[in-house]
């Protein structure tokens, strides 16, 4: 029980946070794209091991695809734009959310997988149309403003989940 709490609070941080409270600093959303991506593919990989479910398996699969493209895309844009890219490393609550999958086996781990996805996927699509509208480096934001709609689809994959 208190597992979920933790789980649910961390959820409700996330979710919580407004499309105009992202940040506009360059060095900054290369750092939370990065563990947003970074996140998307440890949680994949993770329900990849033991998933039943070819919608939850197919999910995954094109995470892993989809988010080492987009880390792929913010790394060679920060080049562009001369700033630092540090080594991925997940936030607090992403931390978390990997370590409740590890502890959830079979369906429950798929059903807390898929919910995990709903609210990693907002906070990376306020991250991303944030610095499209607000960034300051023109590299970035045009990743940022090709990312979104990607994020968005997911978004609409996981509502029929």
């Amino acid at each position: 029980m208190a597992r979920m709490t933790i789980l649910a609070a961390a959820f409700a941080t996330l979710a919580a946070a407004p499309l105009a409270a992202q940040t506009t600093d360059p060095a900054t959303y290369v750092a939370k794209a990065g563990a947003s991506d970074l996140y998307e593919r440890t949680s994949s990989q993770l329900v990849l091991q033991s998933t039943q479910n070819p919608k939850v398996r197919e999910f995954a699969t094109m995470m892993l695809r989809d988010h080492a493209k987009s880390t792929a895309d913010v790394k060679k844009a920060a080049t562009a734009a001369r700033v630092r890219v540090p080594a991925p490393k997940l936030e607090p609550a992403q931390a978390k959310m990997v370590a409740e999958l590890r502890a959830k086996t079979g369906a429950e781990r798929d059903r807390t997988y898929v919910m995990q996805q709903q609210t990693a996927h907002q906070q990376a699509l306020a991250l991303h149309s944030g610095f499209a509208q607000g960034g300051t480096a023109a590299p970035l934001k045009t990743v940022a403003a090709a990312t979104a709609p990607v994020v968005q689809h997911h978004i609409e994959m996981l509502q029929g989940m």
